[in-house]
């Protein structure tokens, strides 16, 4: 897969090709609530490609988790930034995102279908290739993706980027088919020591292909660059935690993809 991408990105260097990411704007609905996700891919790339999901943080389906569908879309990938929430919520309120969080998450078997219709959205655009399906988030939604898993949806990988580490359930043993792979902040005071241990202590019990990165000093929300506009004091973004994490997601990439 990267060897794809770095040749398609010469040839298009080569023949003049100027690429440009495009979006548009899908709407769905869950039951009677509405929701608007947003697609991204980019046009100089002809055929299908690798498609990847987005779970947006608990702030609703922002700018921020926008810009990382776009960027996917510059890597290669289709992406499509799902909505979680409908109804065009979205806010800077720990509350009131705190509030619709937990209506989405109150429900588990209703929150895992809500991120499948996102994904439905992805498989629906008529760019992706096959099977070749991931899913990343950050944290409401790096907790999403995980769920994701533990219900077995048809995603090769997800990649949890500071989520909130919900442990897998018994009833997910010998079921969890999609690899993980956990991009943590050894400092988040929301995700402490034991909450991971008992979450990797769920995983190899549950039997899931899994790995897990920690970056010393880095709190939660490490890759958003807004994270500390919010007055929270465990709420901090970290340039190397992000950097290497974008990395990381892409090397994982790289192997599901091969």
């Amino acid at each position: 897969m990267n060897r794809f991408i770095s040749g398609l990105v010469m040839l298009l260097v080569c023949i003049g090709v100027e690429a440009a990411v495009q979006s548009k704007a899908v709407s769905y609905k869950d039951g009677d609530t509405s929701l608007t996700g947003y697609l991204y891919w980019d046009d100089a790339i002809g055929g299908p490609r690798p498609g990847v999901l987005v779970i947006h943080e608990w702030w609703g389906l922002n700018d921020y988790a926008k810009k990382r569908a776009a960027m996917l879309a510059e890597l290669g990938f289709v992406a499509f930034a799902a909505d979680m929430y409908g109804d065009g919520h979205v806010t800077d309120k720990p509350d009131q995102a705190r509030t619709w969080m937990q209506e989405v998450t109150a429900d588990v078997d209703g929150w895992r279908e809500r991120a499948n219709l996102g994904l439905a959205q992805l498989q629906a655009s008529g760019m992706v290739s096959g099977d070749n399906l991931a899913a990343i988030g950050y944290c409401f939604g790096g907790a999403t993706v995980l769920q994701m898993s533990y219900a077995n949806m048809p995603v090769k990988g997800v990649v949890s980027f500071h989520g909130s580490l919900p442990a897998a359930p018994e009833e997910a043993k010998g079921k969890v088919g999609p690899r993980i792979l956990v991009l943590h902040g050894y400092a988040d005071a929301w995700v402490g020591p034991d909450i991971v241990a008992n979450f990797l202590a769920k995983l190899d019990e549950a039997g899931a292909n899994w790995e897990m990165d920690s970056y010393g000093g880095a709190r939660h929300g490490f890759t958003n660059p807004d994270a500390g506009s919010f007055n929270i004091p465990n709420l901090e973004y970290n340039a190397q935690a992000d950097e290497r994490s974008w990395a990381r997601m892409q090397e994982f990439f790289g192997e599901l993809f091969n």
